[in-house]
């Protein structure tokens, strides 16, 4: 059994679509720093629980 689970973002950069394995045990209300899977900038990622599943919130690293 998986202790995590895929999901997808869009890259606030280039628009494309990011993939990335969330354990719902740790990483929930974390801030995480990935870099983009195609042009390799650094992004913000913030994963709530918004009661209705999760939400991944991408921002730009200079916002």
């Amino acid at each position: 059994m998986s202790l995590s689970r895929a999901e997808r973002f869009e890259c606030p950069y280039c628009m494309t679509i990011n993939d990335i394995e969330i354990d719902e045990a740790n990483d929930i209300g974390q801030q995480q720093i990935v870099d983009c899977q195609i042009c390799c900038a650094p992004i913000e990622v913030l994963i709530i629980d918004n009661g209705f599943g999760l939400e991944i919130i991408a921002k730009r690293d200079d916002e």
